[in-house]
């Protein structure tokens, strides 16, 4: 019974650390941003086959759903190429850091896409980003700049795919909008690769890079997403951000195991990621201080 209450939080921090490792195989697989994505959109939307019937979801699923799914999915692609280039421009830990201001786009889209105003924490919330921010660029050497601006656009990106996804994504299985998302999305990566002069290279991956291929789209993404999926399904929307709060941490410390990252930063990055690492933390502590303040008001 003990082992029970406690598996979907095991579940979701395994996720989250998978998750962390998707900087350091990015880094390690030779191939370019796109021709990475490519591939790792191709391999996770056919491992998903074997977990839901698709041709069925397809042929229930009206176009009016499947056209904005699609859609989404192609900002997925754009999200996942910007920062695998944010990686190849600079290193892992910036790309990852980079991610972290995720949750400050997100509070200036939300409002505008889906309404419902500013709220004044998550304003306040965003000059702490911005200092931090600052330090992380000035904490850098100069040719790791391209790093964070590609970085930044990734997370605009992740930001807009997740204020989209929020509003679509609970009328239909979720597996079946996974893999419409990543087939359009793999496919529209595939035709760029084809159509833009001078993008692709070597499009087919070397003997290692299919090995740390497989690694990121069937376990850090597959089996990822299919564990925080099982385990978000027993926790509160409070725990599991805390949870994936932790996914930069992770990846950084990953990083600098693996990959020996601090040896090109400064103290004023790290100065800067710790305040970039605080805001995160304790927007949905406020978030939630909000919430209890109008249900009791």
């Amino acid at each position: 019974m003990a082992e029970d209450q406690y598996r979907p939080y095991i579940n979701l921090h395994i996720a989250v650390l998978l998750f962390g490792f998707t900087a350091i195989l990015g880094d390690l697989i030779s191939l370019p941003s796109m021709e990475l994505v490519f591939w790792r959109m191709m391999i996770t939307s056919v491992s998903i086959l074997f977990l839901v019937n698709v041709w069925k979801h397809i042929r229930s699923t009206p176009r009016r759903l499947l056209l904005p799914w699609m859609g989404i999915g192609m900002i997925v692609a754009l999200h996942w190429v910007a920062f695998f280039a944010s990686i190849k421009a600079a290193n892992a830990s910036i790309g990852v850091i980079c991610i972290a201001t995720t949750s400050f786009f997100t509070a200036i889209l939300e409002p505008l896409i889906l309404g419902g105003g500013f709220r004044r924490y998550e304003i306040l919330l965003s000059i702490p980003v911005v200092l931090g921010m600052w330090l992380v660029v000035d904490g850098i050497e100069a040719y790791m700049h391209m790093g964070i601006y590609l970085g930044l656009i990734s997370a605009v990106l992740l930001a807009l795919f997740g204020v989209l996804n929020k509003k679509l994504v609970n009328r239909g299985n979720t597996l079946f909008i996974t893999w419409v998302e990543l087939t359009t999305g793999g496919l529209l990566v595939g035709i760029l690769l084809l159509v833009m002069p001078g993008v692709t290279g070597d499009l087919w991956p070397t003997r290692a890079d299919w090995l740390y291929l497989l690694v990121l789209a069937i376990g850090c993404t597959t089996l990822g997403y299919v564990l925080s999926l099982n385990a978000l399904k027993h926790l509160s929307a409070y725990t599991s951000m805390m949870a994936l709060n932790l996914e930069p941490i992770y990846g950084i410390v990953l990083a600098h195991l693996i990959l020996r990252d601090g040896e090109d930063l400064t103290v004023r990055f790290y100065l800067g990621v710790l305040i970039i690492l605080a805001t995160i933390f304790i927007h949905p502590i406020l978030s939630r201080r909000t919430q209890k303040v109008k249900i009791h008001g």
